[in-house]
């Protein structure tokens, strides 16, 4: 076995030392460049394992590996924190207590509500030598954490929406657009300039952010700046951000940019823990074309850009690393193969948490990348819509046995061919969003061969008058196969949105409102131009983008091969077999859709067969304790002889060496979702 050679690193250390326990490098380079100078000398099969002690590493630029780093197979490099001792990357600055002082100008705290006077504090942040605040704007910008927490940038209303009104009176010449807005903001709103209007203005599955360029609180009409186009719909939510006057409750800040004043009122634990801002632009760690480098055990925390790159390269990992407080997204994996994020914590996330491509679509290649046994909730914070936990792309990757809850959209987003989503436990996400899906694809015949299976939905909520869709295939997207998953208490748990060739089998659907639905959209509206020749849609453009009448692609998908030979409107092929339905609003799709005629699925385009439907227990484990194992004794076995058994004690987190030391135990109760 080829040795395995060791450095330390510590807050104490020098990187003009050796690197040894007693005589730390200091930084995450110091170790980088040992490690270069050993294998210049000719020890090409030695492994490498830089530890690195407790404490707090700022970052100011990206620690960043190549080529020149990687390791092998027999001989990998890992960086990681030692022992049980905390390990942060900060891509940011602290902000020292002392620094903060009473609010000193009396024409400043009369922009403040009485409540809070004498209670806000603020912090030249110029003083101090902190002069970049980031582009203006909803993400990417300088935020502000306390306590391990995002703090909140001042908002109106503090909880819920506003509504903004369209009427006669309201004008758009192009130039300027006014609207009416709901509510009561308080009249002492003076600065204007760089207030954010983030809401779902024209629909409810789209955010989109509006600057103002006046506000007039006592009209309650807003005018925005005049490159907003068409504004905002009428009866749309949103919510105004980054106002002084609206510092109001524990936790709120904000930053007047030109002076460089930071104006904050504390929260109750102002006294134990670290305030920061975050700084850094670009990724905390970055491996471009590595290989078999693992960073694992660290906190990637307090940055504007992205916690982690993986660029190309091959059997990459970031393993049991606390992902929070990121400005942008936490880990990206693009491109390479077998690269994998598993055993991490993701949360407090701006943007997604986790994406990943790669695999060649051309051959049909698949990267087998991987994202397992990961927990991800409170992503997608900042930037709400299509941020998910998970986005997916390319061909052949895999995700499993994550615990994902509690944001405002979709859990994952796939596009490509031939992923596996398996094992997962997602619970209350979707929820500020409608027309949405947990899982959501489409718009794309050529997405095949994604299989979704054994994962646990359950807790999925709606909004009024609003739809949530769990697997939601939209728009003909074809063959998925949705196969033994539990949907527990969810809307609209597997919607087929006139696509083909997708399998709905051996399922549970346990007092859900509509377990399965089909629609026949392609022949309707979905994929024609308003001269109705298909071969000027998108959908046809991405067809033959693809060589899918040729092999590989003919042979892995021979029904895609002949998609024009047949009506590739129609939505033929799919499957709804051995699927179990208990105390849900069963229907076979055709029925469904009768009472809306131009909506009919006939049944030739699918196939319904062995469906059991019942209102009594079919025989859980325990259902007050969310065990829905089947007994053995089961009735579906049965009804259903052909039934597999769904490995329900497979499903979600499991301890392994990485989750060692770090057990999953519950969320603190450090966020407020914010529901509409």
């Amino acid at each position: 076995m080829p040795q395995n050679i060791e450095f330390y690193i510590g807050t104490n250390g020098s990187d003009a030392n050796l690197g040894t326990k007693e005589k730390p490098l200091r930084t995450l380079e110091g170790a980088r460049d040992a490690i270069r100078r050993v294998k210049k000398e000719g020890i090409h099969n030695s492994g490498f394992t830089v530890w690195l002690r407790g404490g707090v590493y700022y970052r100011d630029s990206t620690f960043e590996l190549t080529t020149e780093d990687s390791g092998t197979p027999e001989a990998p490099i890992i960086y990681r924190s030692y022992e049980n001792e905390q390990v942060r990357l900060v891509g940011g600055r602290e902000i020292k207590r002392e620094w903060f002082q009473p609010v000193p100008e009396e024409n400043i705290i009369a922009r403040l509500s009485e409540s809070v006077h004498g209670k806000v504090l603020q912090v030249d942040l110029k003083a101090h030598g902190i002069n970049d605040y980031g582009a203006f704007g909803l993400e990417s910008g300088l935020e502000l954490f306390c306590n391990d927490r995002r703090m909140q940038l001042a908002r109106w209303p503090n909880d819920g929406w506003a509504l903004s009104r369209r009427g006669e009176a309201h004008q758009n010449t192009g130039l300027t657009f006014t609207f009416e807005y709901s509510g009561d903001p308080p009249n002492r709103w003076a600065e204007v300039a760089e207030v954010i209007l983030h809401g779902y203005w024209r629909h409810d599955y789209q955010d989109m952010v509006f600057k103002p360029e006046s506000i007039d609180t006592k009209k309650l009409e807003i005018t925005l700046d005049p490159n907003v186009g068409n504004g905002p719909e009428d009866g749309r939510r949103f919510y105004a951000l980054n106002l002084l006057e609206e510092i109001d409750e524990p936790g709120e800040w904000y930053l007047d940019r030109k002076k460089g004043v930071l104006s904050f009122l504390p929260p109750v634990d102002f006294q134990e823990g670290m305030v920061l801002v975050s700084m850094l632009e670009e990724p905390l760690v970055a491996l471009r074309a590595t290989s078999y480098v693992t960073v694992r055990g660290l906190t990637l925390e307090v940055t504007r850009d992205t916690a982690a790159l993986i660029q190309d390269g091959t059997h990459n990992l970031v393993a049991g690393c606390i992902i929070r407080n990121i400005g942008a997204r936490g880990v990206i994996l693009s491109g390479g193969t077998k690269n994998g994020v598993v055993g991490c914590d993701l949360y407090d996330i701006s943007s997604s948490a986790i994406e990943m491509s790669g695999g060649d679509r051309r051959t049909l290649t698949p990267a087998e990348h991987y994202v397992v046994n990961n927990h991800i909730h409170h992503y997608a914070q900042r930037g709400r819509a299509y941020r998910p936990a998970v986005r997916i792309d390319g061909v052949g990757n895999r995700v499993a046995h994550n615990l994902i809850h509690d944001a405002p959209h979709s859990a994952i987003l796939y596009h490509g061919n031939d992923h596996v989503i398996e094992f997962n436990e997602i619970h209350d996400v979707v929820l500020e969003t409608s027309d949405a899906g947990v899982l959501y694809s489409g718009y794309d015949w050529t997405f095949r061969g994604n299989v979704v299976r054994y994962n646990f939905f359950h807790h999925i909520p709606h909004l009024p008058g609003g739809y949530t869709r769990v697997v939601y295939m939209d728009d003909a997207h074809c063959s998925t196969e949705t196969f033994g998953n539990l949907f527990y208490k969810t809307h609209q748990s597997v919607w087929i949105g006139g696509g083909r060739d997708n399998i709905v089998e051996n399922n549970i659907f346990i007092e859900c409102e509509q377990p399965v639905s089909i629609d026949n959209r392609g022949l309707r509206w979905t994929f024609l131009n308003p001269d109705g020749n298909i071969l000027d849609t998108g959908m046809y453009k991405k067809l033959t983008a693809v060589d899918y009448d040729k092999p590989p692609w003919s042979t892995r998908y021979p029904e895609l091969a002949r998609i024009l030979e047949e009506d590739p409107r129609a939505p033929l092929g799919n499957t709804l077999e051995r699927n179990v339905s208990y105390r849900s609003g069963w229907r076979d799709p055709e029925v469904v859709c009768r009472a809306t005629s131009d909506r009919h699925i006939d049944r030739k385009y699918m196939r319904i067969a062995d469906n059991f439907v019942t209102e009594e227990d079919p025989g859980f484990v325990d259902t007050t304790q969310m065990n829905f194992q089947l007994r053995d004794d089961s009735i579906v076995y049965q009804k259903i002889p052909d039934f597999k058994k769904i490995l329900f004690d497979k499903i979600g987190l499991y301890q392994d060496e990485y989750r060692a030391d770090r057990p999953v135990e519950g969320v603190p109760q450090l966020w407020r979702v914010r529901l509409p």
